[in-house]
Formats: structure tokens, C-alpha cells, sequence
């Protein structure tokens, strides 16, 4: 059994992954911005919720205060942004530099002390880094800007290991499954594998970044091979 935090927690792939992790018999905390949605969803799935805002870094440490052990670390919260160059919004994109970098890198500097040397963390990047689309300036850079993060904190946590997932388009997602079917056929179409990605893929591939004790400082994509396409 493990104790595991899965910030970002309440929807989608993170919630599925505390889920998972929760019937397996492990321990589990999951975050959420909303108080009352955490201990909702916590509820459902049997699991701990706790309220916490990785935009407000300043109070990351009152909140995570009394996490007595951490074997485990998913850093899955993420909001989403459209921003343009030519059409952009500084308070959007202060926001989500600030969530994806310095809220991840705060928690972790918070929980250090309280996990073993066989812990292992596991942050969330996403494929427009490497297949931008129009509205994914701040996207783009703060998912590039994880490659960068898992390599330094793989060092500095040694012998932790740090890893990063980046999906693709995960077709069963909220966000993505009320697509139009024309929208969801055309990445079908461009993915070698004829399938899109799924949250239980994803899952999958986060939960063998945390078990496999060979894997640090790796960064993983799921996406069926999309950005071949």
C-alpha cells in the first residue's frame, strides 16, 4: 500500500488516476480548487479531498501542512487557456505559468521532506509543445517548460525520481468527448494507431512511471503516435 496525492484530482484523467489508485487499496488524497467538489469526489471514490489552489503558491504550505507521508506524486492540475500573441491576456497567462511551474515546483519543494527515497513524482505536460495550434502561446511554453522542470528536480531530488506524462488527445476526456464526430474522425485519421488516446491509457502510463524504479527524468507521450500524423 501507498500513500498518493494526485493534485488536480477532482475531474478527468486525475480523477480517474485516484480512482484507480484508491480500489487498488492504496491511500489516496486528491486536490481540488473547490472545497466542497474535493471531499464530493474524495467521497465517491474513497479517497481524502483537500482544497488547494496551485495558482496561490504563498499558501501551498498551510495547506499540505499536515501530509505526514507522500510515497507517491501526481502533479495533474491544469487549467485551460486560449491566449494569442496578438491578442494577449497577461492575467490568463500569469495564471497558468504560475499553476503549471511555480505551484508544481512548490509542492514538491513542500512534501520533499516527507517522502522516501524510493518516492516518485510524476508531472503532467501535454502535447502542444510539440504541435502548437492558434491560442496555444501559453500552453505551448508552459508544457515545454516541464521537459526543463523534470530534468532539474530529478537531479536535485535524487535518488527520488521524477518523470513527466504528456498527452495527446484524449478522446474520452471531458473535454474532449462532446467534440463534434467530424472534429474527433479527422485526429482519428491522423494518428497511426486509428484510435485516439484514453483517460485509462493515461493512467496506465502514469502508473508506470511510478512503479518502474529504472525510469527518472523520462518524459512520455501518449498519443498513438499523433504527432507522426
Amino acid at each position: 500500500m501507498s500513500n498518493v496525492l494526485v493534485v488536480g484530482g477532482t475531474s478527468g484523467i486525475g480523477r480517474e488516476l485516484a480512482r484507480v489508485r484508491a480500489e487498488r487499496g492504496d491511500e489516496v488524497v486528491l486536490t481540488g480548487r473547490d472545497p466542497g467538489r474535493a471531499d464530493a469526489v474524495a467521497k465517491e471514490i474513497g479517497a481524502r479531498g483537500l482544497a488547494l489552489d496551485l495558482s496561490r503558491p504563498h499558501e501551498l504550505a498551510d495547506v499540505l501542512a499536515d501530509l505526514a507521508h507522500v510515497d507517491h506524486l501526481v502533479l495533474a492540475g491544469i487549467t485551460r487557456d486560449e491566449n494569442h500573441a496578438t491578442q494577449y491576456d497577461i492575467g490568463a497567462a500569469l495564471r497558468l505559468v504560475t499553476l503549471k511551474l511555480v505551484g508544481y515546483t512548490e509542492v514538491v519543494h513542500c512534501l520533499r521532506p516527507r517522502m522516501p527515497d524510493d518516492g516518485a513524482i510524476v508531472l503532467f505536460g501535454g502535447q502542444a509543445k510539440e504541435r502548437p495550434y492558434p491560442g496555444a502561446t501559453t500552453v505551448a511554453t508552459v508544457n515545454a517548460g516541464v521537459r526543463g522542470l523534470v530534468n532539474t528536480l530529478a537531479v536535485e531530488l535524487a535518488p527520488i525520481r521524477v518523470n513527466a506524462v504528456h498527452p495527446g488527445v484524449v478522446g474520452d476526456s471531458p473535454y474532449w468527448r462532446d467534440k463534434p464526430d467530424e472534429v474527433l474522425a479527422a485526429l482519428r485519421a491522423r494518428t497511426p494507431t486509428g484510435r485516439l488516446a484514453t483517460m485509462a491509457d493515461v493512467v496506465d502510463a502514469v502508473d508506470f512511471l511510478l512503479r518502474n524504479r529504472s525510469v527518472n527524468a523520462v518524459e512520455l507521450s501518449v498519443d498513438g503516435g499523433w504527432l507522426l500524423g
